[in-house]
């Protein structure tokens, strides 16, 4: 097993989840089995219990686990199906380490940070590190591991010191430090400044861990002198320093590391084995996927009403998910995120002009999404919102607590039930459409939702989304939710045109899927298909929304669900390569085989 360790220095939040995911994007299309492990140093057992305000959303594996969103860039980019073990938070570490100090497996010893949590997170990464990814249960052959935080954070010291004795348990020849630090470009002076990687790179060495590759993240390109400048001052040669500077799409990221000679370092570093590949082929349907989301000319403008919305990483696998779908059908994503509770009356008599400011953005959509969330703030912005697509034809995709809005909103004023709620929002009402899981409801906050994959079967052949999953009668996706619609309702419900055309399969009592008769898309679905969207596979029900949303959806239905993707010319040569790479002002000053060039763009 090979280990690729990403640290980050001078801030958090500099790209170290972009930059490992492009690691193992680069190294895949070199064939090489590729897993990854997302370390964060909170005391938190999981992040199943955090505000989406703290680190963005929560991101739920097949396995139930409620992980730290940086799992949800490994799925993506790598396409591949994560453990909850693939996640390390102190909190379970410590867990861990106390549960069998309990069970007397310690002897009597003194259980100490040093050696008995540091034994306990090699053991652990070394263990999940060897479990398969793929559906065909091969062993990886290269870990990622991206340490949360930033070097020299004292949460985090624990696992450095680990990783300073794993190296010599594994060997050099196995293991490999990418540091990621910013270099930051003061706008007094226009001039990139290279003390706080300096300073980084010297606290990393002086808890025993030596950066083998430094990538600087920056807003501009850096040129070579300012290359030289780390390299010479963090004793590392110029090919290990890499350079990443804010690019068009993240999908740009893994072919800049590739053309700075990535692939050779690592090759020769890990003993790889691994030949250079040819450009003309190599990461062909990357390129085509970055150079189709730069040149996008048509916007389609969607609106999500949600409550988390100060945080766009509340939000990330939604965004995520529209996105893939977008550039799937061939436009350019205009999202725009409206505060649930701005749509409120209150707001009105509180404040007009962030009242109209949010219809008006509401109605200036082409479609509306209203995704997931728990409490009562806000609540009624969605069902307003609900309502408004409904009573105007437009494209509405509802997840989880937008499923619940949805049939709340339709209650209400369709089978005319003005108490009709949700017994999460009011534990009193009369007509409680939306009724809390009592298996899931213990008191105990942590891992007691219903979590993870489980297969939702259609009962109704004409079903939109039905078409929209290649007419499959089993579909399998993540949910996270602990409140359902009440079965005592669907009857009504379904014959004043409401359908819920999937519901559970093991279950037929739990809906999982409705659609409004007569509506151009009216979809609402209980799981979270977001988590399962990926860059080259969109999921089926985002792509409805966006289809939708431009007028497409009928044609597309018609054509049998099928889209030919933009492929590559055949006679692509190097050279034009090459071209490509400068045009994009990715050459700065480093050829292919990481030697400095006359070419860069300070010239």
């Amino acid at each position: 097993m090979k280990y690729i360790l990403v640290t980050g220095g001078v801030i958090s939040g500099v790209g170290k989840g972009v930059i490992a995911s492009s690691f193992g994007t680069i190294l895949k299309h070199c064939n090489i089995r590729v897993t990854s492990i997302k370390i964060d140093p909170y005391i938190n057992i999981d992040a199943g219990t955090f505000s989406p305000y703290e680190h963005g959303e929560v991101y739920v594996l097949d396995d139930g686990g409620e992980v730290d969103l940086d799992l949800g860039n490994y799925e993506r980019f790598l396409d591949v199906t994560l453990h909850r073990d693939n996640n390390i938070t102190t909190g379970k570490i410590y867990q861990y380490v106390i549960t069998k100090e309990r069970r007397g497996d310690y002897l009597g010893k003194t259980v100490q940070v040093v050696p008995h949590i540091t034994d306990a997170i090699q053991e652990w990464v070394e263990r999940v590190a060897n479990q398969s990814v793929t559906e065909d249960g091969t062993k990886p052959e290269v870990c990622i591991l991206e340490l949360g935080g930033t070097i020299g954070d004292i949460e985090g010291m624990p696992f450095v010191e680990a990783f300073r004795q794993f190296q010599f348990r594994v060997k050099k020849e196995n293991f490999c430090v990418a540091h990621v630090s910013l270099v930051p470009q003061p706008k007094s002076t226009g001039e990139p400044k290279t003390k706080p990687t300096q300073s980084s790179v010297r606290e990393l060495r002086g808890l025993g861990l030596s950066p083998d590759l430094i990538v600087c993240r920056s807003e501009q390109p850096i040129g070579n002198s300012v290359k030289e400048k780390i390299s010479n001052f963090c004793h590392v040669a110029p090919e290990q320093v890499i350079t990443i500077h804010d690019l068009t799409s993240i999908y740009r990221v893994p072919l800049l590391m590739e053309y700075q000679g990535v692939i050779e370092f690592l090759n020769d570093r890990l003993q790889l084995n691994i030949g250079v590949p040819r450009p003309r082929c190599f990461m062909r349907k990357w390129r085509d996927l970055a150079e189709r989301v730069d040149h996008l000319r048509k916007d389609v403008n969607i609106a999500l009403v949600g409550k988390y919305t100060k945080l766009e990483d509340s939000y990330a696998s939604v965004t995520k998910a529209l996105q893939h779908a977008a550039i799937g059908a061939g436009y350019r994503l205009n999202l725009t995120f409206i505060e649930a509770a701005n749509l409120e009356q209150t707001t009105l008599s509180e404040n007009p002009v962030l009242y109209h400011e949010a219809w008006q953005q509401l109605c200036k959509s082409n479609g509306v999404i209203v995704p997931g969330g728990f409490g009562k703030r806000g609540m009624n912005g969605k069902i307003k919102a609900c309502e408004w697509c409904r009573l105007n034809d437009k494209p509405f995709f509802g997840i989880c607590l937008g499923l619940q809005a949805a049939v709340i909103e339709f209650a209400r004023n369709v089978l005319r039930l003005e108490t009709a709620n949700s017994t999460e929002i009011d534990p009193e009402t009369n007509s409680p459409v939306v009724i809390d899981m009592p298996e899931h409801t213990h008191g105990i906050m942590g891992g007691t939702m219903r979590l993870g994959k489980r297969q939702t079967r259609f009962y109704n052949g004409d079903s939109i989304l039905k078409k929209l999953y290649d007419n499959k009668e089993i579909i399998e996706e993540r949910h996270r939710h602990r409140y359902e619609i009440n079965p005592d309702f669907v009857n009504d419900l379904e014959a004043a045109g409401l359908k819920f055309v999937g519901r559970d399969d093991d279950e037929s009592i739990r809906m999982e899927i409705a659609e409004l008769e007569g509506h151009s898309y009216y979809v609402a679905v209980q799981f979270h298909p977001e988590y399962l969207s990926r860059p080259l596979k969109p999921s089926p029900p985002f792509l409805g929304l966006i289809l939708a949303s431009v007028g497409k959806l009928k044609q597309y239905l018609a054509r049998g669900c099928k889209f030919s993707p933009r492929q590559l010319s055949d006679n692509e040569s190097d050279d034009d390569y090459v071209d490509e790479m400068r045009k994009l002002n990715f050459n700065n000053g480093t050829s292919r085989s990481g030697s400095s060039s006359t070419s860069g763009l300070n010239d």
